[in-house]
Protein backbone atom coordinates (compact mmCIF):
# COMPACT_ATOMS: atom_id res chain seq x y z
CA UNK A 1 0.00 0.00 0.00
CA UNK A 2 1.20 3.51 -0.84
CA UNK A 3 2.88 5.51 1.90
CA UNK A 4 3.50 9.16 1.04
CA UNK A 5 6.41 11.30 2.17
CA UNK A 6 5.38 14.92 1.62
CA UNK A 7 8.14 17.35 0.66
CA UNK A 8 7.00 20.67 2.13
CA UNK A 9 8.65 23.94 1.09
CA UNK A 10 7.35 26.82 3.22
CA UNK A 11 8.44 30.25 4.41
CA UNK A 12 5.70 31.71 6.64
CA UNK A 13 2.80 31.10 9.03
CA UNK A 14 4.35 28.54 11.43
CA UNK A 15 0.97 27.71 13.01
CA UNK A 16 -0.43 26.70 9.62
CA UNK A 17 2.67 24.59 8.88
CA UNK A 18 2.28 22.78 12.19
CA UNK A 19 -1.41 22.05 11.52
CA UNK A 20 -0.64 20.93 7.97
CA UNK A 21 2.05 18.51 9.19
CA UNK A 22 -0.15 17.12 11.96
CA UNK A 23 -3.08 16.61 9.58
CA UNK A 24 -1.08 14.83 6.85
CA UNK A 25 0.90 12.58 9.21
CA UNK A 26 -2.03 11.59 11.43
CA UNK A 27 -2.90 8.63 9.19
CA UNK A 28 0.66 7.31 8.86
CA UNK A 29 2.09 9.39 6.03
CA UNK A 30 5.34 11.32 6.49
CA UNK A 31 6.68 14.80 5.90
CA UNK A 32 10.08 16.39 5.28
CA UNK A 33 10.04 20.15 5.88
CA UNK A 34 12.26 22.84 4.45
CA UNK A 35 11.59 26.22 6.08
CA UNK A 36 13.11 29.12 4.16
CA UNK A 37 16.28 30.49 5.75
CA UNK A 38 15.03 34.01 4.98
CA UNK A 39 12.22 33.50 7.48
CA UNK A 40 12.78 34.34 11.18
CA UNK A 41 14.69 31.74 13.18
CA UNK A 42 12.04 32.01 15.91
CA UNK A 43 9.38 30.77 13.48
CA UNK A 44 11.48 27.76 12.53
CA UNK A 45 12.21 26.97 16.19
CA UNK A 46 8.49 27.09 16.88
CA UNK A 47 7.76 24.56 14.14
CA UNK A 48 10.66 22.33 15.14
CA UNK A 49 9.61 22.28 18.79
CA UNK A 50 5.95 21.54 18.02
CA UNK A 51 6.82 18.61 15.71
CA UNK A 52 9.96 17.29 17.40
CA UNK A 53 8.14 14.33 18.96
CA UNK A 54 6.37 13.34 15.76
CA UNK A 55 8.23 10.34 14.30
CA UNK A 56 6.67 10.96 10.88
CA UNK A 57 8.22 14.42 10.52
CA UNK A 58 11.80 15.25 9.60
CA UNK A 59 13.57 18.44 8.54
CA UNK A 60 15.97 19.30 5.75
CA UNK A 61 19.51 19.20 7.21
CA UNK A 62 20.24 22.66 5.89
CA UNK A 63 18.00 25.70 5.44
CA UNK A 64 18.50 27.57 2.17
CA UNK A 65 17.60 31.20 1.42
CA UNK A 66 15.07 30.73 -1.37
CA UNK A 67 14.17 33.17 -4.14
CA UNK A 68 11.70 32.97 -7.00
CA UNK A 69 13.29 31.79 -10.25
CA UNK A 70 16.49 30.72 -8.49
CA UNK A 71 18.32 27.41 -8.15
CA UNK A 72 17.80 27.76 -4.40
CA UNK A 73 14.26 26.33 -4.70
CA UNK A 74 15.61 23.19 -6.34
CA UNK A 75 18.43 22.94 -3.79
CA UNK A 76 15.95 23.21 -0.91
CA UNK A 77 13.85 20.45 -2.50
CA UNK A 78 16.90 18.19 -2.88
CA UNK A 79 17.81 18.72 0.80
CA UNK A 80 14.28 17.79 1.87
CA UNK A 81 14.23 14.76 -0.46
CA UNK A 82 17.53 13.48 0.90
CA UNK A 83 16.26 13.78 4.47
CA UNK A 84 13.02 11.97 3.56
CA UNK A 85 14.81 9.10 1.83
CA UNK A 86 16.96 8.50 4.93
CA UNK A 87 14.23 9.02 7.54
CA UNK A 88 11.36 7.14 5.90
CA UNK A 89 12.58 3.84 4.38
CA UNK A 90 9.00 2.60 3.92
CA UNK A 91 7.80 5.65 1.94
CA UNK A 92 6.74 4.64 -1.58
CA UNK A 93 5.89 8.09 -3.02
CA UNK A 94 7.28 11.58 -2.55
CA UNK A 95 4.78 14.41 -3.04
CA UNK A 96 5.90 18.03 -3.51
CA UNK A 97 3.84 20.60 -1.54
CA UNK A 98 3.91 24.24 -0.50
CA UNK A 99 2.45 25.81 2.63
CA UNK A 100 -0.50 26.99 0.52
CA UNK A 101 -1.46 23.44 -0.53
CA UNK A 102 -4.10 21.31 1.17
CA UNK A 103 -5.58 17.87 0.51
CA UNK A 104 -8.90 17.78 -1.33
CA UNK A 105 -9.26 14.01 -1.00
CA UNK A 106 -8.94 11.62 1.92
CA UNK A 107 -5.74 9.67 2.61
CA UNK A 108 -7.65 6.49 1.80
CA UNK A 109 -8.58 7.86 -1.63
CA UNK A 110 -5.02 9.14 -2.26
CA UNK A 111 -3.41 5.82 -1.35
CA UNK A 112 -5.83 3.85 -3.52
CA UNK A 113 -5.23 6.28 -6.38
CA UNK A 114 -1.44 5.86 -6.22
CA UNK A 115 -1.70 2.06 -5.86
CA UNK A 116 -3.60 1.75 -9.13
CA UNK A 117 -0.61 2.50 -11.38
CA UNK A 118 3.13 2.05 -11.03
CA UNK A 119 3.87 5.50 -12.40
CA UNK A 120 5.35 8.96 -11.75
CA UNK A 121 3.08 12.01 -11.92
CA UNK A 122 4.95 15.04 -13.22
CA UNK A 123 4.27 17.52 -16.00
CA UNK A 124 7.06 16.97 -18.51
CA UNK A 125 6.70 18.66 -21.89
CA UNK A 126 9.30 19.30 -24.57
CA UNK A 127 10.89 22.64 -23.69
CA UNK A 128 11.19 23.91 -27.26
CA UNK A 129 8.30 22.22 -29.08
CA UNK A 130 5.50 22.58 -26.54
CA UNK A 131 3.56 25.79 -25.88
CA UNK A 132 3.96 25.53 -22.09
CA UNK A 133 5.77 28.90 -22.08
CA UNK A 134 3.13 31.30 -23.39
CA UNK A 135 5.15 34.52 -23.49
CA UNK A 136 8.62 35.83 -22.71
CA UNK A 137 12.01 34.15 -22.79
CA UNK A 138 12.40 30.59 -23.97
CA UNK A 139 15.90 29.77 -25.26
CA UNK A 140 17.33 32.66 -23.21
CA UNK A 141 16.50 30.82 -19.98
CA UNK A 142 19.00 28.11 -20.88
CA UNK A 143 21.79 29.37 -23.13
CA UNK A 144 22.69 32.34 -20.88
CA UNK A 145 23.82 32.17 -17.26
CA UNK A 146 21.57 33.73 -14.63
CA UNK A 147 23.26 34.41 -11.30
CA UNK A 148 21.03 37.17 -9.90
CA UNK A 149 17.42 37.20 -8.77
CA UNK A 150 15.19 38.85 -11.37
CA UNK A 151 12.80 40.24 -8.75
CA UNK A 152 15.19 41.51 -6.05
CA UNK A 153 18.24 42.34 -8.22
CA UNK A 154 16.55 43.40 -11.44
CA UNK A 155 19.31 45.76 -12.66
CA UNK A 156 22.06 43.18 -12.14
CA UNK A 157 19.92 40.41 -13.63
CA UNK A 158 19.32 42.26 -16.91
CA UNK A 159 22.79 43.84 -17.02
CA UNK A 160 24.37 40.38 -16.90
CA UNK A 161 21.98 39.16 -19.58
CA UNK A 162 22.71 42.09 -21.92
CA UNK A 163 26.47 41.70 -21.39
CA UNK A 164 26.39 38.02 -22.32
CA UNK A 165 24.18 38.77 -25.29
CA UNK A 166 26.50 41.52 -26.51
CA UNK A 167 29.63 39.36 -26.11
CA UNK A 168 27.82 36.28 -27.46
CA UNK A 169 28.67 34.32 -24.33
CA UNK A 170 26.20 31.54 -24.89
CA UNK A 171 26.58 27.96 -23.71
CA UNK A 172 25.46 24.56 -24.91
CA UNK A 173 22.90 22.35 -23.23
CA UNK A 174 24.48 19.06 -22.06
CA UNK A 175 24.39 16.91 -25.18
CA UNK A 176 22.63 13.86 -23.74
CA UNK A 177 19.96 15.94 -21.98
CA UNK A 178 16.62 16.83 -23.56
CA UNK A 179 15.24 19.73 -21.55
CA UNK A 180 11.61 19.40 -20.46
CA UNK A 181 9.31 21.83 -18.68
CA UNK A 182 6.22 21.66 -16.47
CA UNK A 183 4.65 22.40 -13.12
CA UNK A 184 6.87 22.12 -10.03
CA UNK A 185 4.13 20.20 -8.17
CA UNK A 186 4.82 16.51 -8.71
CA UNK A 187 4.50 13.07 -7.10
CA UNK A 188 7.40 10.64 -7.72
CA UNK A 189 8.01 7.03 -6.74
CA UNK A 190 10.83 6.12 -4.35
CA UNK A 191 12.90 4.47 -7.05
CA UNK A 192 12.70 7.60 -9.21
CA UNK A 193 13.80 9.86 -6.34
CA UNK A 194 16.75 7.58 -5.59
CA UNK A 195 17.77 7.67 -9.25
CA UNK A 196 17.61 11.48 -9.24
CA UNK A 197 19.74 11.80 -6.10
CA UNK A 198 22.33 9.39 -7.56
CA UNK A 199 22.31 11.30 -10.85
CA UNK A 200 23.03 14.55 -8.99
CA UNK A 201 26.21 13.00 -7.55
CA UNK A 202 27.36 11.49 -10.83
CA UNK A 203 26.71 14.42 -13.20
CA UNK A 204 28.27 17.66 -11.89
CA UNK A 205 28.12 19.07 -15.43
CA UNK A 206 24.31 18.88 -15.46
CA UNK A 207 24.13 20.34 -11.97
CA UNK A 208 26.34 23.29 -13.02
CA UNK A 209 24.08 23.86 -16.02
CA UNK A 210 20.84 23.99 -14.03
CA UNK A 211 22.33 26.06 -11.20
CA UNK A 212 22.50 29.06 -13.54
CA UNK A 213 19.34 28.52 -15.60
CA UNK A 214 16.35 30.76 -14.97
CA UNK A 215 13.36 29.25 -13.11
CA UNK A 216 14.95 25.77 -12.82
CA UNK A 217 12.15 24.43 -10.60
CA UNK A 218 10.10 24.22 -13.82
CA UNK A 219 12.79 22.27 -15.71
CA UNK A 220 15.18 20.36 -13.39
CA UNK A 221 13.02 17.49 -12.08
CA UNK A 222 10.92 17.51 -15.25
CA UNK A 223 14.07 16.92 -17.34
CA UNK A 224 15.69 14.36 -15.06
CA UNK A 225 12.57 12.23 -14.67
CA UNK A 226 12.13 12.05 -18.43
CA UNK A 227 15.87 11.25 -18.79
CA UNK A 228 15.88 8.46 -16.19
CA UNK A 229 12.40 6.90 -16.31
CA UNK A 230 10.81 4.99 -19.25
CA UNK A 231 8.17 7.08 -20.99
CA UNK A 232 5.38 4.58 -20.30
CA UNK A 233 5.98 5.05 -16.56
CA UNK A 234 5.33 8.81 -16.65
CA UNK A 235 1.93 10.47 -16.55
CA UNK A 236 2.59 14.04 -17.66
CA UNK A 237 0.19 15.73 -15.26
CA UNK A 238 0.18 17.20 -11.79
CA UNK A 239 -1.98 15.82 -8.99
CA UNK A 240 -2.27 19.31 -7.48
CA UNK A 241 -5.21 21.40 -8.70
CA UNK A 242 -4.21 24.97 -9.48
CA UNK A 243 -5.54 27.64 -11.79
CA UNK A 244 -4.25 30.95 -13.09
CA UNK A 245 -6.13 34.15 -13.88
CA UNK A 246 -5.79 35.82 -17.27
CA UNK A 247 -3.21 38.10 -15.59
CA UNK A 248 -0.99 35.06 -14.91
CA UNK A 249 -1.62 35.08 -11.15
CA UNK A 250 -2.56 31.92 -9.18
CA UNK A 251 -6.24 31.65 -8.26
CA UNK A 252 -6.80 31.67 -4.48
CA UNK A 253 -9.51 29.47 -2.96
CA UNK A 254 -11.82 30.54 -0.13
CA UNK A 255 -14.46 29.03 2.17
CA UNK A 256 -17.17 28.72 -0.48
CA UNK A 257 -14.95 26.64 -2.79
CA UNK A 258 -15.10 23.47 -0.67
CA UNK A 259 -17.55 21.48 -2.85
CA UNK A 260 -15.89 22.62 -6.07
CA UNK A 261 -12.44 21.50 -4.87
CA UNK A 262 -13.63 18.06 -3.78
CA UNK A 263 -15.17 17.38 -7.22
CA UNK A 264 -11.88 17.93 -9.09
CA UNK A 265 -9.77 15.00 -10.30
CA UNK A 266 -6.78 15.91 -8.12
CA UNK A 267 -5.44 14.97 -4.68
CA UNK A 268 -4.37 18.45 -3.49
CA UNK A 269 -5.10 22.07 -4.36
CA UNK A 270 -3.27 25.39 -4.13
CA UNK A 271 -3.54 28.21 -3.20
CA UNK A 272 -5.77 27.97 -0.15
CA UNK A 273 -6.20 31.41 1.40
CA UNK A 274 -4.75 31.86 4.89
CA UNK A 275 -7.97 33.73 5.71
CA UNK A 276 -10.19 30.80 4.67
CA UNK A 277 -10.14 29.29 8.15
CA UNK A 278 -13.31 27.26 7.72
CA UNK A 279 -12.04 25.80 4.42
CA UNK A 280 -8.70 24.94 5.99
CA UNK A 281 -10.42 23.30 8.97
CA UNK A 282 -12.72 21.19 6.78
CA UNK A 283 -9.91 20.10 4.44
CA UNK A 284 -7.66 19.32 7.40
CA UNK A 285 -10.28 16.95 8.80
CA UNK A 286 -11.00 15.45 5.38
CA UNK A 287 -7.59 13.80 4.93
CA UNK A 288 -8.07 11.45 7.89
CA UNK A 289 -11.71 10.65 7.05
CA UNK A 290 -12.48 7.02 6.24
CA UNK A 291 -15.07 5.88 3.72
CA UNK A 292 -15.49 9.31 2.09
CA UNK A 293 -17.03 9.20 -1.39
CA UNK A 294 -16.11 11.73 -4.08
CA UNK A 295 -18.11 12.61 -7.19
CA UNK A 296 -15.51 13.69 -9.74
CA UNK A 297 -16.90 16.17 -12.28
CA UNK A 298 -13.71 18.16 -12.96
CA UNK A 299 -15.49 21.30 -14.21
CA UNK A 300 -13.43 23.70 -12.06
CA UNK A 301 -11.40 25.42 -14.76
CA UNK A 302 -14.26 25.85 -17.24
CA UNK A 303 -16.54 27.13 -14.46
CA UNK A 304 -13.92 29.64 -13.34
CA UNK A 305 -13.44 30.85 -16.92
CA UNK A 306 -17.21 31.24 -17.35
CA UNK A 307 -17.76 33.18 -14.14
CA UNK A 308 -14.74 35.47 -14.44
CA UNK A 309 -15.32 36.11 -18.14
CA UNK A 310 -18.55 37.99 -17.53
CA UNK A 311 -18.19 41.68 -18.23
CA UNK A 312 -15.26 41.26 -20.59
CA UNK A 313 -17.27 40.72 -23.75
CA UNK A 314 -15.38 41.81 -26.84
CA UNK A 315 -11.97 42.27 -25.24
CA UNK A 316 -10.43 39.14 -26.69
CA UNK A 317 -11.41 39.67 -30.30
CA UNK A 318 -11.39 43.45 -30.49
CA UNK A 319 -11.43 44.68 -34.11
CA UNK A 320 -8.09 45.61 -35.67
CA UNK A 321 -7.62 49.04 -37.18
CA UNK A 322 -7.89 47.76 -40.74
CA UNK A 323 -11.24 46.15 -39.87
CA UNK A 324 -12.75 49.26 -38.29
CA UNK A 325 -11.92 51.29 -41.37
CA UNK A 326 -13.46 48.76 -43.81
CA UNK A 327 -17.10 48.14 -44.68
CA UNK A 328 -19.21 45.28 -45.93
CA UNK A 329 -20.54 47.58 -48.65
CA UNK A 330 -23.19 50.29 -48.69
CA UNK A 331 -25.48 48.33 -51.00
CA UNK A 332 -25.31 45.14 -49.01
CA UNK A 333 -27.72 43.79 -46.41
CA UNK A 334 -26.74 41.67 -43.40
CA UNK A 335 -29.45 39.68 -41.61
CA UNK A 336 -28.53 38.41 -38.13
CA UNK A 337 -30.57 35.80 -36.25
CA UNK A 338 -29.72 35.96 -32.53
CA UNK A 339 -30.67 32.99 -30.37
CA UNK A 340 -29.25 31.19 -27.32
CA UNK A 341 -30.88 27.92 -28.32
CA UNK A 342 -28.87 27.16 -31.41
CA UNK A 343 -31.12 24.30 -32.52
CA UNK A 344 -34.14 26.65 -32.60
CA UNK A 345 -32.30 29.19 -34.75
CA UNK A 346 -31.02 26.46 -37.08
CA UNK A 347 -34.53 25.04 -37.45
CA UNK A 348 -35.92 28.46 -38.44
CA UNK A 349 -32.97 29.35 -40.67
CA UNK A 350 -33.28 26.05 -42.53
CA UNK A 351 -36.88 26.98 -43.37
CA UNK A 352 -35.79 30.48 -44.40
CA UNK A 353 -33.21 28.91 -46.71
CA UNK A 354 -35.95 26.85 -48.35
CA UNK A 355 -38.44 29.71 -48.75
CA UNK A 356 -36.10 32.55 -49.79
CA UNK A 357 -33.04 32.92 -51.97
CA UNK A 358 -30.96 34.43 -49.15
CA UNK A 359 -27.65 32.58 -48.46
CA UNK A 360 -27.78 31.41 -44.82
CA UNK A 361 -24.81 30.49 -42.61
CA UNK A 362 -25.31 29.18 -39.08
CA UNK A 363 -23.17 30.28 -36.10
CA UNK A 364 -19.95 30.80 -38.07
CA UNK A 365 -18.47 32.81 -35.16
CA UNK A 366 -19.45 30.22 -32.53
CA UNK A 367 -19.04 26.75 -34.06
CA UNK A 368 -15.72 25.48 -35.38
CA UNK A 369 -17.61 22.88 -37.39
CA UNK A 370 -19.81 25.42 -39.19
CA UNK A 371 -19.97 24.55 -42.90
CA UNK A 372 -18.09 27.24 -44.83
CA UNK A 373 -16.65 27.33 -48.34
CA UNK A 374 -12.88 27.41 -48.82
CA UNK A 375 -11.99 31.11 -48.73
CA UNK A 376 -8.22 30.74 -48.79
CA UNK A 377 -7.78 29.91 -45.10
CA UNK A 378 -9.44 32.95 -43.53
CA UNK A 379 -12.27 30.63 -42.43
CA UNK A 380 -9.95 27.94 -41.05
CA UNK A 381 -9.95 28.85 -37.35
CA UNK A 382 -12.30 30.62 -34.98
CA UNK A 383 -9.57 33.11 -34.13
CA UNK A 384 -9.17 34.09 -37.80
CA UNK A 385 -12.91 34.42 -38.30
CA UNK A 386 -13.22 36.86 -35.40
CA UNK A 387 -10.06 38.77 -36.22
CA UNK A 388 -10.99 39.25 -39.90
CA UNK A 389 -14.74 39.33 -39.42
CA UNK A 390 -15.60 41.93 -42.05
CA UNK A 391 -13.18 40.56 -44.63
CA UNK A 392 -14.71 37.12 -44.08
CA UNK A 393 -18.25 38.39 -44.69
CA UNK A 394 -17.19 40.36 -47.78
CA UNK A 395 -15.72 37.17 -49.23
CA UNK A 396 -18.96 35.30 -48.44
CA UNK A 397 -21.03 37.95 -50.25
CA UNK A 398 -18.74 37.53 -53.27
CA UNK A 399 -18.77 33.72 -53.04
CA UNK A 400 -22.58 33.57 -53.08
CA UNK A 401 -22.78 36.45 -55.59
CA UNK A 402 -25.43 38.11 -53.44
CA UNK A 403 -25.97 41.45 -51.74
CA UNK A 404 -27.96 39.73 -48.94
CA UNK A 405 -26.50 37.36 -46.35
CA UNK A 406 -28.02 35.77 -43.24
CA UNK A 407 -25.91 34.59 -40.29
CA UNK A 408 -26.63 33.30 -36.78
CA UNK A 409 -25.00 34.68 -33.63
CA UNK A 410 -25.14 33.77 -29.97
CA UNK A 411 -26.45 36.60 -27.73
CA UNK A 412 -23.07 36.64 -25.98
CA UNK A 413 -21.51 38.06 -29.19
CA UNK A 414 -22.53 41.63 -28.38
CA UNK A 415 -19.21 42.96 -29.73
CA UNK A 416 -19.90 41.40 -33.15
CA UNK A 417 -23.48 42.65 -33.20
CA UNK A 418 -22.34 46.19 -32.36
CA UNK A 419 -19.58 46.07 -34.96
CA UNK A 420 -21.90 44.94 -37.76
CA UNK A 421 -24.63 47.40 -36.78
CA UNK A 422 -22.11 50.25 -37.04
CA UNK A 423 -21.24 49.23 -40.59
CA UNK A 424 -22.36 51.29 -43.58
CA UNK A 425 -24.32 48.31 -44.86
CA UNK A 426 -27.95 47.73 -43.82
CA UNK A 427 -28.15 45.39 -40.81
CA UNK A 428 -31.34 43.79 -39.51
CA UNK A 429 -31.62 41.76 -36.31
CA UNK A 430 -34.09 39.03 -35.40
CA UNK A 431 -33.75 38.06 -31.75
CA UNK A 432 -35.46 34.76 -30.86
CA UNK A 433 -36.62 34.88 -27.24
CA UNK A 434 -36.90 31.32 -25.86
CA UNK A 435 -37.98 29.90 -22.53
CA UNK A 436 -35.34 27.99 -20.55
CA UNK A 437 -36.25 25.02 -18.35
CA UNK A 438 -33.89 23.71 -15.68
CA UNK A 439 -33.18 20.49 -17.64
CA UNK A 440 -32.24 22.56 -20.70
CA UNK A 441 -29.89 24.80 -18.69
CA UNK A 442 -28.26 21.72 -17.14
CA UNK A 443 -27.77 20.27 -20.62
CA UNK A 444 -26.34 23.60 -21.79
CA UNK A 445 -23.90 23.64 -18.86
CA UNK A 446 -22.74 20.14 -19.83
CA UNK A 447 -22.38 21.02 -23.52
CA UNK A 448 -20.14 24.01 -22.81
CA UNK A 449 -18.10 22.22 -20.15
CA UNK A 450 -19.43 23.99 -17.05
CA UNK A 451 -20.66 20.69 -15.65
CA UNK A 452 -20.31 16.98 -16.28
CA UNK A 453 -22.32 13.81 -15.89
CA UNK A 454 -20.98 13.44 -12.34
CA UNK A 455 -21.33 17.05 -11.20
CA UNK A 456 -23.02 17.01 -7.77
CA UNK A 457 -26.64 18.16 -7.65
CA UNK A 458 -25.67 20.80 -5.07
CA UNK A 459 -23.18 22.34 -7.51
CA UNK A 460 -25.77 22.40 -10.29
CA UNK A 461 -28.36 24.03 -8.05
CA UNK A 462 -25.92 26.87 -7.34
CA UNK A 463 -24.89 27.12 -10.97
CA UNK A 464 -28.36 27.27 -12.54
CA UNK A 465 -29.36 30.73 -11.22
CA UNK A 466 -26.08 32.14 -12.55
CA UNK A 467 -26.64 30.67 -16.03
CA UNK A 468 -30.29 31.76 -16.10
CA UNK A 469 -29.39 35.30 -15.01
CA UNK A 470 -26.65 35.36 -17.61
CA UNK A 471 -29.07 34.53 -20.45
CA UNK A 472 -31.44 37.31 -19.32
CA UNK A 473 -28.56 39.77 -18.99
CA UNK A 474 -27.30 39.02 -22.50
CA UNK A 475 -30.71 39.78 -23.97
CA UNK A 476 -31.05 42.94 -21.86
CA UNK A 477 -27.64 44.15 -23.04
CA UNK A 478 -28.73 43.79 -26.66
CA UNK A 479 -31.97 45.70 -26.05
CA UNK A 480 -30.17 48.42 -24.10
CA UNK A 481 -28.19 49.26 -27.25
CA UNK A 482 -31.43 50.29 -29.03
CA UNK A 483 -30.26 48.94 -32.39
CA UNK A 484 -32.19 50.05 -35.45
CA UNK A 485 -34.13 47.30 -37.26
CA UNK A 486 -34.20 45.10 -34.15
CA UNK A 487 -37.11 42.63 -34.27
CA UNK A 488 -38.10 39.99 -31.71
CA UNK A 489 -39.65 36.58 -32.19
CA UNK A 490 -40.90 35.22 -28.85
CA UNK A 491 -41.81 31.68 -27.85
CA UNK A 492 -44.73 32.96 -25.73
CA UNK A 493 -46.09 35.33 -28.42
CA UNK A 494 -48.91 34.38 -30.79
CA UNK A 495 -48.11 33.46 -34.43
CA UNK A 496 -49.45 36.78 -35.79
CA UNK A 497 -46.95 38.80 -33.72
CA UNK A 498 -44.08 36.52 -34.71
CA UNK A 499 -45.07 36.61 -38.38
CA UNK A 500 -44.95 40.43 -38.38
CA UNK A 501 -41.44 40.35 -36.86
CA UNK A 502 -40.24 37.85 -39.50
CA UNK A 503 -41.84 39.82 -42.34
CA UNK A 504 -40.09 43.02 -41.27
CA UNK A 505 -36.80 41.16 -40.78
CA UNK A 506 -36.75 39.38 -44.17
CA UNK A 507 -38.82 41.95 -46.07
CA UNK A 508 -41.20 39.24 -47.28
CA UNK A 509 -44.97 38.86 -47.53
CA UNK A 510 -47.08 38.12 -44.45
CA UNK A 511 -48.15 34.75 -45.90
CA UNK A 512 -44.54 33.57 -46.18
CA UNK A 513 -43.77 35.02 -42.77
CA UNK A 514 -46.72 33.14 -41.22
CA UNK A 515 -45.49 29.89 -42.76
CA UNK A 516 -42.12 30.50 -41.11
CA UNK A 517 -43.64 31.52 -37.77
CA UNK A 518 -45.66 28.29 -37.66
CA UNK A 519 -42.72 26.00 -38.43
CA UNK A 520 -43.42 22.61 -36.89
CA UNK A 521 -41.83 22.09 -33.46
CA UNK A 522 -39.88 25.35 -33.83
CA UNK A 523 -39.23 25.79 -30.10
CA UNK A 524 -39.06 22.11 -29.15
CA UNK A 525 -35.96 21.04 -27.20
Amino acid sequence: MAKIAFILLCHKDPDAVIKQAQSLTAVGDCMSIHFDARAPQADFDRIHKALADNPNVTFAPRRVKCGWGEWSLVQATLHALGAAIDAFPRATHFYMLSGDCMAIKSAQYAHDFLDRREIDYIESFDYFKSDWIKTGWREERLIYRHWFNERTQKKRFYALFELQKKLRLTREIPKDIEVMIGSQWWCLRRRTVEWILDFCKQRPDVMRFFRSTWIPDETFFQTLVRHLVPEQEIDSRTLTFLMFTDYGMPVTFYNDHYDLLLSQDFLFARKISAEARDLRRRLGVLYSTEGAQFQISNEGRSLFTFLTGKGRTGRRFAPRFWETESTLGRERELLIVICKKWHVAKRLVNRMRQMTNVPCIEYLFNEDSCALPDLGGIQATMDKRHRHRRALLRMLYDYYDSDRLLICLDPSNLDLIEDFCRDRSLTRLLEIDCQFSDPYLIGHAMRVGLAGERTPRETLSRLLPTIRTDTVLESDNIRDKSFANHHRLREIADPDQNARAIAAFLQISEDKAMALATTNHLFAD
